[in-house]
């Protein structure tokens, strides 16, 4: 999807909305989901939906991009020795909630190449890592790859596990026994 201007208020508050509809019509209704159908909650004209996103694919793209923007964000307020512990356990519960959403974009195909994103969230678990290493409360032996393969790990386990809430938190135990020092 190109990047133009700025948008203006208006158009920048139905882009939310669109975006909000439309995470909640794909976790409800799966693939079957429709642009219409995301027009009708956003309380926007289907043209409205499509001169923000110009096909179904754009619009999910916007939908993991904001995602992951999240997920940043959540991860600079977090900190201290326990803060990569809390975005992790958070990780696992969002990606739980969003199972339908990712697992659409997953089986739509959709390109969603994110350099830009992926690389400030590494950036933002990398500072979670080190304020945990310098606190004590993970091992000085654990490197960021590491890291980011168990939050990869964990959002799949999350998505296509069927975890209920107690095998989440038996396999956070695991994870976190794992990342503390010996």
């Amino acid at each position: 999807m190109l990047e133009g201007p700025p948008l203006r208020a208006d158009a920048q508050r139905n882009r939310v909305r669109i975006l909000d509809a439309a995470e909640t019509v794909f976790a409800e209704l799966g693939p079957g989901g429709s642009t219409e159908e995301v027009a009708r909650r956003a309380g926007v004209a289907i043209g409205t939906v499509f001169r923000h996103f110009p096909t179904k694919d754009d619009l999910l793209a916007a939908i993991m991009k904001r995602l992951l923007t999240q997920l940043i964000a959540e991860a600079a307020e977090l900190g201290g020795p326990d803060g990569l512990f809390r975005f992790l356990r958070d990780l696992v519960a969002q990606a739980a909630a969003k199972r339908s959403v990712v697992d659409l974009l997953a089986r739509s195909g959709v390109d969603v190449r994110l350099p830009e994103v992926v690389s400030h969230l590494q950036d933002a678990v990398g500072s979670l890592l080190s304020q945990a290493q310098d606190a004590g409360t993970v091992s000085p032996d654990v490197a960021l790859p590491e890291v980011m393969a168990l939050l990869v790990s964990l959002c799949q386990g999350a998505l296509h596990g069927g975890w209920d809430a107690g095998l989440q938190e038996r396999t956070l135990a695991v994870v976190f026994a794992g990342l503390s020092p010996r």
